[in-house]
């Protein structure tokens, strides 16, 4: 087959509805170039023989695009992910079951249409970063050689990477989602917790444990999230997706604050720290404010994963395998939990107080910025250096990882670059929990931006989205006593109010003193003809304090939207066209302060 096929997802749809080819024909030989490739690069412990293959095929008979979502769409699952009749290893043969029922995600996907190519080779026990840590083989990076694939789901990002499956599925505890992304030029969504079901999973660390999805581009990952996140009995791990961060919620980005690391930290690789800058600058462009953060809490938090408890979390599931036959599993794996049965309750309560301490600090620093740049990891590893330093240079690697789920936060791995030898490169934004989605529309207004060449050299084909991207945070328009200062402005900062902006309403506003006070309030209109330019300010309140905030507003004033000076249109305050009876036109004073001001 053509080896620079399009498995994007719009893309593939597209090539179906056209009959440039069949989910029969396709699958067939993508099963063919993945057999091709696997002595070389150890990406499927399992690939689906024809027979293994011919229910999910048969089940499209007679269906559509139209019908189906993911109609006739290949994935690839890491093996620590059940489907049903095929066995799950998580790389350890001699922990091998085979599975009723598959995962709750593969089910989701298979109900969508997706066919499945594959069960994927990862680091086991999910216990690893870099893809070398298998007995079914290391799996090298897709581009360069002397690389690894990064891990711990090394196979499910070459599946995609190497064109052999739209996407693919991994997990991430600690950056298995992610870095392996980033080594070859993917997008790494690692959402919030419980988001994805994780039914149907070996764990690694039950509590911190995320099913991922790489894919080619973060409009991609925006589509598959959307339509998986679902609340899932199975899982008592599971969490409702909010309103905010639906499909509907990946959009267009405008302006936005992004955290920094202080100190950055890239353990002396020589091509990184331009690679960031640039990165940084394209964000600026794309409308970002760069925020320079802290960063000591948040590495805190990452060493508790390996030096505290949660090391025994992970010994219980391998643990009596390890007690049983100690040869069954890897010496590199055995080394990195050898400390857990001395856990006591007693370490375990400390090391949670100390978490909640430090995830109170992260999340006062991430109350003040959309979301955190950092670097995928501080530079790259050789497999050279792997083998000869294997715990050492794995935690190279999840310096800007480790800490995501522990502190439960939402991140997306981006491409954003080449190092001069070849090798990808690349970003992760994370943010806070439930806002996946406004994360990958950055992520897509950065792919966009960067416009490095995509999976096989393709070029994005879909426009940029036009709609207003959302988080978990509402901007409100204010031109009264709710501006910084002044009487009501409490009302927005005991909401943890912040304000963004000053700035002016579009030249279409009068504004009014309304009858009837005290207290004074005023009232601005939008007109057709006549109108000038208010002074506005711009807040920002969680979304979950919208609606207290809207049933306290008095009538005639209510909540609609506003054009700003710039064109932009935001939610603010408006007021009833019956409510100016009696008011005093006040829009030559430009504004309610300079009113208040004439006033004495």
């Amino acid at each position: 087959m053509n080896d620079t096929f399009d498995l994007r997802l719009d893309t593939l749809r597209a090539a179906y509805v056209a009959g440039e080819t069949t989910p029969r024909r396709l699958i067939a030989e993508l099963r063919d170039k993945a057999a091709a490739l696997n002595p070389e690069f150890k990406l499927f412990i399992h690939l689906l023989t024809t027979e293994e293959l011919e229910p999910y095929l048969a089940a499209l008979d007679g269906k559509s695009p139209a019908e189906l979502p993911l109609y006739g769409i290949p994935f690839a699952i890491k093996d620590n992910i059940d489907l049903a009749g095929i066995p799950t290893t998580a790389a350890c043969p001699a922990f091998a079951y085979m599975p009723e029922t598959s995962a709750t995600l593969v089910e989701q996907l298979i109900a969508l249409g997706a066919v499945p190519l594959g069960k994927c080779n990862l680091d086991q026990f999910a216990t690893g970063l870099n893809g070398t840590r298998s007995p079914y083989g290391e799996c090298r990076n897709s581009v360069h050689p002397d690389y690894p694939s990064g891990g711990s789901s090394a196979g499910s990002s070459l599946a995609v990477a190497l064109g052999v499956a739209s996407f693919a599925l991994g997990t991430d505890t600690a950056g298995s989602g992610r870095v392996p992304a980033a080594l070859n030029n993917l997008v790494g969504l690692k959402a919030s917790k419980g988001l994805a079901s994780t039914a149907g999973v070996v764990p690694a660390c039950r509590t911190l444990d995320c099913v991922t999805y790489f894919t080619a581009t973060a409009a991609e990952a925006s589509q598959l999230l959307a339509l998986t996140a679902r609340l899932d009995p199975r899982d008592e791990y599971s969490r409702a997706n909010p309103a905010w961060n639906d499909g509907s919620a990946f959009g267009k980005v405008a302006r936005f604050r992004f955290g920094v690391p202080k100190p950055l930290e890239f353990l002396g690789c020589p091509q990184s720290p331009a690679l960031f800058a640039a990165t940084v600058e394209q964000l600026q462009a794309i409308g970002g404010e760069r925020v320079e953060i802290d960063f000591a809490p948040f590495l805190e938090a990452a060493r508790l994963l390996y030096e505290g408890p949660w090391v025994a979390e992970r010994y219980s599931v391998a643990g009596e395998l390890i007690e049983q036959q100690p040869d069954a599993v890897l010496p590199v794996i055995k080394a990195v939990l050898e400390k857990a049965p001395g856990t006591t309750a007693v370490q375990l309560f400390r090391a949670q107080y100390r978490l909640q301490q430090l995830k109170a600090i992260c999340d006062r620093i991430m109350a003040e910025v959309d979301c955190v740049l950092t670097p995928a990891y501080p530079r790259p590893v050789t497999l050279d250096e792997l083998h000869a330093e294997p715990v050492k240079r794995n935690s190279d690697l999840g310096y800007y990882t480790n800490f995501m789920n522990m502190l439960d936060y939402a991140a997306v791995a981006v491409p954003a670059g080449v190092m001069d030898n070849g090798l990808p490169w690349g970003v992760t934004l994370f943010g806070r929990v439930f806002t996946d989605q406004y994360l990958l529309s950055l992520a897509d207004a950065l792919q966009r931006r960067t416009a490095l060449p995509l999976i096989g050299g393709n070029a994005f084909v879909t426009p940029a989205p036009t709609t207003p991207a959302r988080n978990d945070r509402a901007r409100i328009v204010v031109c009264g006593a709710h501006l910084d200062g002044l009487p009501l402005n409490g009302q927005l900062r005991q909401r943890s109010g912040r304000l963004l902006e000053s700035t002016q309403s579009s030249p279409d506003y009068r504004l009014y003193a309304l009858a009837g006070g005290p207290p004074l309030r005023p009232g601005m209109v939008r007109v057709a003809e006549g109108g000038t330019a208010i002074e506005v300010e711009v807040w920002e309140i969680p979304g979950s304090e919208l609606g207290s905030f809207l049933t306290g507003i008095p009538a005639p004033l209510g909540l609609g939207k506003v054009q700003l000076a710039d064109g932009r249109w935001e939610t603010g305050f408006i007021c009833e066209p019956y409510g100016l009876e009696g008011a005093q036109d006040i829009s030559a004073f430009g504004g309610w302060r300079a009113y208040l001001k004439s006033r004495g």
